[in-house]
């Protein structure tokens, strides 16, 4: 196991109402990492977090902006570090293997180690309902082949970054589906990731999920099939569009060609139209998909080459005293 205490390593928390657990989470990471950093980013809670974050001996900062991707980028934007562990406030995660989830991506020079929650149970573990959508959510990036890349649990709050991924992480999400986002940006960028299993436990009492298992999950549901597929498969989602258009003009068209071979005649003439107008929308729709998916290429090998010019991290501690 490579060893830590070269590398600048911070603890990343973005919490809201978390007084019942986070001065349980920072004692425990401190406790794994005794050098690392602890930061915890606070959305406006209404109860004590902030005063139990730093009384436990963590730097807190306010984050005034709601939503956990607003929180994410201000910790990007305000922490330098060689590697970053983000995990939320809840105390739901296994902080004694943080050692080796650090240790994994300096050893193997990863961008991004992911914590894949092992499945405890009912009451062990998240609700049916969220055990459930992250099945959905995590199968539906595979199945609709929007990035080569096979993951467990897309949607984890417990990771590892290095400096260079975190040097080129942009979102303009707002809420929960900020998972799908740093997973995206990895695979995106062909960056080199890893997983890990770890166990996920039930939260404290006083504690309570921020997560709606219905609206967020269906936000994150929107992104994954609709932004996602739409921006990053333009070709094949466009194909689909016009497809779907082209199979509608074929439709209607047969009836009007059959009364126009027997009579001579067109008697329906809106009806006619119609499908000569979705006909042109739909090769229009297909030449726009190709174009597009030009665009598409050329802006990810341009940020994959920004990405190479960013060292893995930062001189190590003892090099840049040196």
């Amino acid at each position: 196991m490579p060893s830590l205490s070269k590398h600048h390593i911070a603890l990343i928390v973005p919490c809201y109402n978390e007084e019942a657990a986070i001065a349980t989470v920072i004692q425990d990471f401190q406790r794994a990492i005794p050098s690392i950093s602890i930061y915890v980013f606070d959305n406006n809670s209404t109860d004590r977090t902030q005063e139990v974050a730093r009384s436990a001996g963590a730097t807190e900062f306010q984050v005034q902006k709601k939503g956990k991707s607003n929180v994410v980028r201000r910790m990007f934007a305000n922490i330098d570090a060689d590697y970053y562990i983000m995990a939320d406030g809840d105390a739901t995660y296994d902080t004694s293997c943080a050692g080796d989830m650090v240790s994994l991506p300096v050893a193997n020079n990863l961008d991004m180690l992911m914590e894949c929650r092992t499945d405890g149970g009912e009451k062990a573990n998240y609700r049916r309902g969220h055990r459930f959508g992250n099945r959905l959510l995590t199968g539906s990036v595979k199945n609709i082949n929007i990035f080569d890349g096979e993951f467990a649990d897309r949607l984890t709050g417990y990771r590892v970054f290095s400096h260079s991924y975190v040097q080129f992480f942009p979102s303009l999400s707002a809420g929960f589906e900020i998972e799908t986002k740093l997973t995206v940006h990895a695979l995106e960028r062909a960056m080199p990731y890893g997983e890990m299993d770890t166990t996920y436990g039930a939260r404290p009492e006083g504690s309570y999920s921020k997560l709606s298992t219905y609206h967020d999950g269906i936000r994150i549901l929107r992104t994954i099939i609709g932004r996602l597929y739409m921006f990053e498969r333009p070709l094949a989602c466009f194909s689909l569009i016009s497809a779907l258009l082209a199979m509608l003009a074929l439709i209607l068209a047969p009836p009007l060609l059959i009364d126009y071979l027997d009579n001579g005649m067109v008697p329906r003439l809106p009806t006619a139209i119609l499908p000569t107008d979705l006909a042109i929308v739909s090769l229009l729709i297909f030449v726009a998909g190709i174009s597009l998916d030009s665009l598409t290429r050329a802006h990810r090998e341009m940020r994959r080459f920004a990405y190479l010019t960013v060292p893995l991290h930062r001189t190590p501690k003892h090099d840049a005293q040196a």
